[in-house]
């Protein structure tokens, strides 16, 4: 089996591994805690992240608080710099298996509103 075959069957092992753990609630990453966390996430997480992290928080809070654990580690050890988008968090969460379902609204910019689908619709025009 060639080496990069063998690297990627350890990849999706461990990584099926942690999110059995995670699910059972045995798995936690020490991280910094509290103020530690957020003041660690605050200065990396950009634009939608924050809603992605608490439609996460909502939908699956213990897998959510290892994941906000970690991203606060690795920033605190200097191994993440850059910002982390909403569209990055999502992708994170759902490559670990966690598919987070955000709101989704339509809405339209008319004469200077907005307005939702709903509302354009009873409008009639």
């Amino acid at each position: 089996m060639p080496e990069d075959e063998e690297l990627e069957l350890l990849k999706r092992r461990k990584l099926q591994e942690i999110q059995r753990r995670l699910a059972m609630g045995q798995e936690t990453i020490e991280g910094p805690r509290g103020e530690d966390r957020g003041a660690a996430l605050r200065g990396v997480l950009v634009g939608r992240a924050w809603e992605v992290l608490a439609a996460a928080r909502r939908q699956y809070p213990r897998a959510a608080e290892s994941v906000e654990a970690a991203l606060a580690k690795a920033i605190s050890e200097g191994k993440i710099r850059g910002p982390i988008t909403g569209e990055q968090l999502l992708w994170l969460f759902r490559y670990l298996g966690l598919n987070v379902r955000l709101e989704t609204r339509i809405r339209i910019y008319e004469h200077g509103e907005l307005k939702s689908i709903a509302e354009k619709l009873r409008e009639g025009d």
